[in-house]
């Protein structure tokens, strides 16, 4: 009997942001509700986070972000997706992200973005319903 392998998600921090508490709750959280996590550290471009992405046959991708940058990371990210064809591949993230600019970005295709304080178990049910219902086998 073959078992499915765990959901694996990536966790990243793109550009200059420092702050990685958030991220490491994040992965831990989601490491204890059974995926597998790739956490990429601190001062990555968006190049670094796609092509581990593939290196990592990921199912998501999470990015936190606090700079602000949320406007030219999260899209910059998505268009390197789709060239390397990670369609079916969940970005999604969080950080502090005004919730105008958070429906810009779903509209363009990106997953829903949380802000500080979400409950980690609210994130991880999020990820395997999107990946049950998105991700090819």
């Amino acid at each position: 009997m073959q078992t499915e392998r765990p959901i694996r998600v990536l966790v990243a921090k793109v550009g200059l942001d420092g702050h990685d508490r958030g991220a490491k709750v994040i992965a831990t959280a989601l490491r204890d509700a059974g995926m597998e996590v790739i956490y990429t550290g601190l001062r990555q471009s968006p190049e670094m986070v796609v092509q581990a992405a593939l290196q990592e046959d990921v199912d998501a991708i999470g990015i936190s972000i606090l700079s602000g940058a949320h406007m030219t990371v999260f899209p910059k990210v998505y268009q390197l997706m789709v060239e390397k064809g990670l369609k079916d591949v969940l970005l999604t993230g969080g950080g502090i992200i005004p919730e105008e600019d958070n429906k810009v970005l779903q509209d363009m295709g990106i997953g829903h973005l949380f802000a500080p304080g979400t409950n980690t178990t609210d994130i991880a049910a999020y990820i395997k319903k999107w990946v049950a219902e998105n991700r090819k086998s």
